[in-house]
């Protein structure tokens, strides 16, 4: 098998593929997330806090700030991919419920109730 068509079958593997496209999705999405904290998230806290831009908390050499940015974006995204899953597993089928139901029986035949009649009959001595 020569290099080439090892190479398809390996790029061909739905594997693959769909790893593509979850990282190209993640990677928009990750940039959706990123304005979403940069734009609307950091200036609300920083209302509150009374600062804007959190990159410019420094202690010392440490750049603070963009460590703060950094858990903001984290805390988004897992709360994000937390909301996703709930919704997806709640739309997911839920397993049918086999319930065993015990058969009844089926009533005595006529032939069988006279026997039972006889038989009671006997028991109680009037036969």
């Amino acid at each position: 098998m020569g290099l080439v068509s090892e190479f398809k079958e390996f790029i061909s593997k739905g594997n693959v593929l769909d790893l593509a496209v979850g990282v190209i999705i993640g990677g928009a999405f990750g940039k959706i997330v990123a304005s979403m904290t940069e734009d609307i998230i950091t200036p609300l806290i920083g209302l509150v806090l009374g600062k804007h831009d959190f990159s410019a908390i420094m202690v010392g050499p440490m750049k603070v700030g963009n460590f703060l940015n950094a858990v903001i974006d984290f805390l988004i995204i897992a709360f994000i991919i937390f909301m996703i899953v709930k919704a997806a597993n709640s739309v997911k089928k839920k397993p049918v419920e086999v319930v065993e139901v015990a058969a009844v029986p089926a009533p005595p035949t006529t032939d069988q109730q006279l026997l039972m009649e006889i038989r009671d009959a006997l028991r109680a001595g009037r036969i």
